[in-house]
């Protein structure tokens, strides 16, 4: 055989080896997904899965702690390496589009004494995506300010990007089509390690097959494993603090929680596994009921942290025998006293620190015990008195009276090691509970307080917090991290405190935190879970209140304390399943209503709002006027560089059209009607136009002029209520062939359907006299046809559908309205019993979801007719402004209704096969 022969066998060989081991790859390997899960350390403290990030990103603006998270100096790192990944990929928010709706995974680990380091997960998706990160990796190794390296461990390929002086950087490893770094090398290696062990249970093996996300709603997941957290807070806090810590943390070991972004809170649900450890607090308090937190009428406005247990007796808590033996060196009746001292207290037991006015001041503690024999207990604390040989004088604060106990670490003895650090208690008693303090400061300012009233169950701020939490409870951890700062900063250790002070502003933004662990009704059950909730909140201080929703979940109301003014005007948000609103009260401040039913800003304007807003392009922001001033908004509520645009003082603004975007970025201009027949030119630079300041017409206009673009000509169209039409350049000219007369009064705006030029550019009006004309640019009429008969008292008006691209013609005759289409055909008629101002409004969202809008102001009701021309709900609906908004969601096919009613903003869901209102 000859060696051609051979190479070519060989070759062939390979060759059929290569593609066999394609076709395994494909067939096998690649066919079974990689569960996310398996890639995670065994050391993780907490895992937070995230999915659809500008969504997610949306929420944490509305609920404004996007601001407060741009504060930390971490973010702010993130945020500057986001930026120079979009330089390197030459374009904007590259990262954020790669994300997208992938599942991303975020573990925290300790690494190391005072450490802790975090691991990132990301998905890719498709060859595009993956050709995206091989270009990111190739442009920072061409960058001077990098070192990319690979190399092999335990048969994985790791990157590695470090800034030539060698100090801190990136690992990256892609493990199929998964991309796994982290700015600790070696947390990237314990998931290289994790792989060798792929029968190994993962971190979130109790709760397989649990998947939040395919709930509604949802922004993110999050795994935390409690016995870890100790260890978690050790890298914070001081380590005399961790025993008390790991008490608390003693009665889970992990759970596994959804986490919503809803308005002033954000709220964490979900379920926990019980702590199997012997002399964990579970096992004391397992079957135990759960209580309700009765004691808000007891609990101090100071107080910082509560740690709230809800039980039976509170004999469970001490365990077998005494915490600690000193009171056998006592006489011998002190342990039956104390004995029978527990068997009185019950139900609930709270631990209590109450905030301070400086970090060097120690915090007063008080420990809390409910008693349905407060006299019984008196008793007992007097004889306890007696047989220690303590003195019986007493303090007085009010009509309360304190004293010593006469027993170090008396809490302890009682309820358990979780009371300890009473070294000299004294205790009094407020109605039905028993308070001991640490000292006599402490329990003087608590008395103080109570005497005063300063407590929770006064509080409506405090009230309408404990109304979001849940009712029944075995443990309660209830933060107010306003009045707990002082308390952070002495418990933080030193190389801590300033990172806490940089981030203040976060750490307040929710100053209301609930903890809360509810067991579940059968404990014995195999797999028996806690169903576990946490809440950050901040008191509900806007200028409106959310009312309860129906049962269904459909239709919202939002309480102002200021009647509404203006009509509402829904705001497409990219991702969200509903709009925003924007409404304006009658003290002038303008709001913006969230999807959630939320008020995310609001704004003092110096007037009433002019006309519609206009939404600028990209959903970047919008324009709108008021009578003395024009004004720019981002999505946020900020004004933007240059605004508010002041008007002269003799004109009083009527309308606000503005230039359509173009493709060379140009400031746009803005064509401000000035009343009676006046035209006034400005750009969003706050430049004027010569031939604008301002453009005076002989009569007065019959509509908002339109601003149009076309063949990169600006033109502007005005129509005046003489019948005749202009169309000016932007220098103020007149274009050839105008003006023109439409034969008769106009008393309504006109519908444009662009052309590549102005020959080709038609635009149609209808005339007092029931006509519909149409002309072009060029100054031609094109059409005319009659709509409908027409009288002296009969008065016409086109109206367009709210996209501007079809329209309906109205005529009104005394108390009768009739609705035409373009080519005359009647839709619907109605009589209406007052002469007040009537408001007609078309909506057209496709075949057979056509809605017609009829308001009646002087009544205060709104008709909406059906594409049937049936009255939708059988009967109108209240609102008090001229106009409604309405949108559509064809992947539910409901109708998006939005009134005013008062002080009232309703959303109302209209199902368009049942045409049933549900609000």
């Amino acid at each position: 055989m000859s060696n051609r022969v051979l190479v070519f066998l060989a070759s062939l060989l390979l060759l059929i080896t290569a593609v066999g081991s394609y076709v395994y790859y494909r067939r096998t390997l690649a066919r079974v997904p990689v569960d996310s899960w398996t890639l995670v350390p065994d050391d993780a403290a907490l895992v937070i899965v995230t999915r659809d990030h500008p969504t997610l990103i949306r929420h944490l603006k509305e609920t404004q702690v996007w601001d407060n998270l741009t504060a930390v100096r971490y973010f702010q790192q993130v945020e500057e390496t986001l930026a120079m990944a979009d330089s390197l990929a030459g374009g904007r928010d590259v990262v954020l589009k790669f994300l997208g709706r992938k599942r991303v995974f975020t573990s925290v680990h300790v690494t190391g004494a005072g450490r802790f380091d975090l691991l990132f997960q990301v998905p890719i998706g498709s060859v595009r995506e993956y050709r995206q990160v091989r270009g990111l990796l190739e442009g920072l190794g061409r960058d001077p300010h990098f070192r990319v390296s690979t190399r092999d461990y335990q048969g994985q390929v790791l990157t590695d990007i470090r800034p030539p002086d060698g100090g801190e950087g990136l690992t990256l490893l892609n493990y199929r089509n998964h991309l796994v770094f982290s700015a600790r090398a070696a947390l990237v290696e314990a998931v290289v390690r994790r792989l060798a062990r792929p029968e190994a249970p993962t971190v979130a093996a109790d709760f397989q097959g649990t998947d939040y996300f395919q709930l509604r709603d949802v922004d993110a997941t999050l795994l935390l494993n409690q016995r870890r957290l100790p260890q978690l807070m050790g890298v914070f806090f001081r380590a005399e603090l961790t025993p008390e810590m790991a008490a608390v943390a003693s009665l889970a070991r992990n759970e596994m929680t959804e986490m919503r972004l809803v308005g002033n809170k954000v709220e964490f649900n979900g379920f926990a596994n019980p702590e199997a450890a012997r002399d964990g607090l579970h096992q004391r308090l397992v079957g135990q009921p759960a209580q309700r937190l009765r004691m808000a009428e007891v609990l101090p406005l100071r107080a910082a942290l509560v740690v709230h247990l809800g039980l039976g007796p509170a004999a469970v808590l001490r365990g077998p025998r005494p915490a600690v033996a000193a009171a056998d060196s006592l006489a011998p009746l002190v342990q039956p006293l104390l004995d029978s001292l527990t068997a009185q207290l019950s139900q609930e037991v709270a631990l209590c620190y109450l905030g301070t006015s400086s970090a060097r001041v120690r915090p007063g503690k008080l420990a809390l015990a409910y008693t349905a024999r407060p006299a019984t207990v008196g008793n007992l604390l007097a004889q306890l008195r007696r047989a220690t040989g303590t003195s019986p004088a007493f303090g007085r604060v009010g009509t309360y009276q304190w004293y010593q106990t006469g027993v170090g670490e008396l809490p302890r003895e009682l309820l358990g090691q979780l009371f300890q650090g009473f070294a000299r208690p004294v205790v009094a008693q407020v109605g039905n509970y028993v308070v001991f303090g640490d000292d006599e400061a402490a329990l003087r300012q608590y008395l103080a307080d109570v005497v005063a009233g300063d407590v929770w169950s006064r509080s409506p701020t405090q009230v309408a917090f404990l109304q979001d939490t849940q009712p029944l409870a075995r443990l309660r951890i209830l933060l107010d991290t306003r009045n707990c700062w002082n308390l952070l900063l002495r418990g933080l250790q030193e190389d801590r405190r300033a990172g806490l002070l940089r981030n203040e502003t976060l750490f307040k933004r929710f100053p209301q935190v609930a903890l809360q662990w509810v067991p579940p009704a059968n404990e014995q059950e195999a797999g028996a879970q806690y169903f576990t909730q946490f809440i950050l909140r901040h008191p509900a201080e806007g200028p409106a209140e959310a009312r309860p929703q129906n049962a269904d979940g459909t239709g919202s109301v939002l309480d102002f304390k200021v009647p509404l003014e203006t009509s509402p005007e829904a705001v497409l948000v990219a991702g969200a399943k509903l709009p925003g609103v924007l409404v304006q009260d009658t003290a002038h401040v303008l709001h913006y209503v969230t999807p959630d039913n939320v008020v995310a800003w609001s704004d003092s304007l110096p007037g009433p709002l002019v006309g519609p807003t206009v939404r600028l392009p990209g959903a970047t922001g919008f324009l709108l006027a008021t009578p003395r001033h024009l004004f720019e908004y981002n999505n946020r509520g900020q004004v933007q560089p240059n605004f508010p645009l002041n008007l002269p003082d003799t004109v009083r603004a009527t309308s606000l059209s503005v230039s359509p975007p173009t493709v060379q970025p140009a400031p746009r201009r803005l064509l401000v009607a000035g009343g009676g027949s006046n035209l006034f030119l400005y750009d969003t630079q706050g430049r004027t136009y010569a031939g604008w300041q301002p453009k005076q017409l002989e009569f007065r206009l019959a509509g908002a002029p339109q601003y149009l673009t076309v063949d990169g000509r600006d033109v502007v169209v005005v129509l005046l209520e003489n019948g005749y039409v202009y169309a000016f350049d932007q220098a103020g000219g007149a274009y050839p062939g105008f003006p023109i007369s439409m034969g008769a009064r106009l008393a309504s705006g006109v519908l444009v359907e662009s052309g590549p030029t102005l020959r080709r550019t038609r635009l149609t009006v209808v005339s007092q006299h029931g006509e519909r004309v149409s002309f072009n640019l060029s100054g031609d009429i094109v059409s005319r046809q009659r709509v409908a008969t027409w009288s002296r008292e009969s008065r016409f008006r086109l109206i367009p559908d709210q996209r501007r691209r079809t329209y309906v013609v109205s005529r009104e005759e005394g108390g009768r309205l009739t609705l035409f289409s373009p080519t005359g055909r009647p839709l619907l008629s109605q009589s209406f019993l007052t002469s007040a101002p009537r408001s007609i409004q078309y909506f057209d969202f496709g075949p057979d979801r056509q809605v017609y809008a009829l308001t009646e102001t002087g009544p205060g009701k709104a008709y909406l007719y059906d594409a049937r021309f049936r009255l939708i709900g059988g009967k109108p609906f209240d609102s008090t402004t001229p106009r409604i908004d309405l949108t559509y969601n064809p992947l539910t096919s409901t109708f998006h209704l939005f009134r005013v009613n008062g002080t009232e903003l309703r959303r109302t869901d209209i199902r368009v096969e049942a045409v049933k209102v549900k609000e």
